[in-house]
């Protein structure tokens, strides 16, 4: 095998096992409780919300870091947090501690996740690059089909292997990445704004707070309001040091491009939709139906199977049909799907007539949406800014599966004791009119002109900078 090859087979298992994660801890939600006795849904929502907190957070500038000290240095001291974090999440003797170890691996990833990008681009020439980022893209997807299933068959031994299996596949790609990987790095890259990064994750956290304990607390108790206000206070900080900083965060120029605020927009929107199906379908299926953990994970593959199959289909056509369209046609093709949800399942099991054509549908809007967002913000920016525009895109979808969780969370924390299932129906809404927005959102994107620079032909030559294009199915 060809040595670039090598290295695109090195960096994708990484990034599947760090994708991966993100599809099987929601399977394993019920026998975390089950295990922790006593534990909340609101405080359990924290094992996802902390990983994607600290990795929105920690993408754009682990990216910038890893191009002044070494993008190789960075890639192997990423999988390591990763490996470590994930043996620490499997032994956790309790929540607190099985939250931290998340922050630990979402560190690992956040450095992973573009490093792998920018070691693989230089190893293969120009016309070849957009097939090795589509194979790279495409892992994400083949992570988020088989979460369910693998999730599902782990769990059945117990929901620790969730976090164990992580590590003899991470190990084994550590160990090639050492004999194989290259040192790439660009010493005049400018220092990223950490302070920025800190402000970010403590203004997410506190809204989020907020969220998932406002039903127990009362939305007018004065912790809520002040966790509300203190994160609108910290966003407004954010958001001037971005203007300021000389490495921000976030380049405010960006935004003033509105094919690609649109983008982010809509990307937000659709993955506050997108990861309360996630975690609600799980519950649902387990709460209300009682199905075993093992049966919901492989009750749910089909959704994400119509997810990477569509996401394939449709980067192919994003510049026939257009990104706006593509993604307004799936958000809408989701809505649909969420009012299946809310207007046919009930405390009955009807897995064919009421569960199936509802993961269809959604798993279809998504494959539709995530990749004709993703094409929208890298079409948006001149190449220079190609990866770090997608990283600022995978930051909002971070947030987006924050607030999606919360939410869903404060939903589900004030129940129908008469009808289970009627606890879900504002889950159910929640996605209907997260989604439905999004798509208002989609039309505003408006047509996108691919930047070309002078004397390149269109076809896509990633630039080696700081960030990555965002998996086409990946959270």
């Amino acid at each position: 095998m060809e040595r670039r090859w090598q290295v695109l087979v090195v960096v994708s298992i990484a990034v599947f096992v760090a994708s991966l994660d993100l599809f099987i801890v929601n399977i394993a939600f019920p026998d975390i409780q089950a295990d922790f006795a006593g534990s909340s849904v609101a405080g359990l929502s924290w094992v996802l919300n902390a990983y994607a907190i600290v990795y929105a957070a920690l993408l754009v500038p682990a990216g910038r870091l890893a191009d002044r000290y070494g993008r190789r240095k960075g890639f192997l001291v990423g999988m390591v947090v990763f490996l470590i974090g994930s043996a620490l999440c499997g032994v956790a003797p309790s929540v607190d501690t099985l939250v931290a170890a998340r922050v630990l691996q979402a560190v690992g990833a956040a450095i992973l996740t573009p490093t792998s990008l920018a070691l693989l681009l230089p190893e293969f020439p120009p016309a070849q690059r957009a097939t090795a980022i589509g194979i790279w893209a495409a892992v994400g997807g083949v992570a988020a089909a088989a979460g369910p299933p693998i999730g599902g068959l782990l769990v059945e031994v117990s929901w620790r292997l969730v976090f164990l299996v992580n590590i003899p596949v991470g190990l084994a790609a550590l160990f090639y990445a050492v004999r194989i990987l290259r040192e790439t790095k660009d010493e005049g890259a400018e220092r990223p704004d950490l302070v920025g990064a800190g402000v970010l994750a403590v203004a997410i956290g506190l809204l989020s707070l907020g969220l998932v304990e406002a039903p127990d607390w009362g939305w007018s108790d004065p912790r809520t309001l002040g966790c509300f206000a203190v994160a609108a206070a910290l966003l407004v900080v954010f958001w001037i040091r971005c203007a300021r900083h000389p490495a921000p965060m976030i380049h405010l120029s960006m935004l003033r491009v509105r094919s690609f605020a649109m983008a982010n927009l809509t990307i937000l929107l659709f993955m506050v939709a997108f990861s309360a199906m996630l975690l609600g379908g799980v519950l649902f299926m387990t709460q209300v139906w009682g199905d075993s953990v093992l049966r919901a994970g492989l009750s749910l593959s089909p959704g994400p199977l119509m997810a990477a199959t569509f996401s394939a289909l449709t980067g192919r056509q994003a510049a026939r049909f257009g990104q706006r369209n593509l993604a307004a046609v799936g958000c809408l093709i989701f809505a649909v799907g969420s009012a299946w949800f809310l207007t046919q399942l009930t405390a009955t099991p009807d897995y064919a007539g009421a569960m199936l054509p509802a993961l269809l549908l959604t798993g279809i809007g998504v494959g539709f949406v995530l990749p004709s967002t993703s094409s929208a913000a890298a079409a948006s920016l001149p190449p220079a800014q190609f990866a770090t525009g997608s990283a600022v895109l995978t930051m909002f979808r971070q947030i987006g599966s924050v607030l999606g969780v919360s939410i869903l969370v404060a939903i589900l924390d004030t129940p129908n004791t008469t009808d289970p299932a009627a606890t879900f129906d504002g889950a159910w809404t929640l996605m209907l009119v997260a989604s439905l927005a999004a798509m208002v959102s989609a039309l505003a994107i408006g047509t996108v002109r691919m930047h070309v620079p002078e004397g390149e032909a269109a076809a896509p030559a990633a630039p080696e900078v700081a960030g990555a294009p965002t998996a086409a199915v990946t959270a």
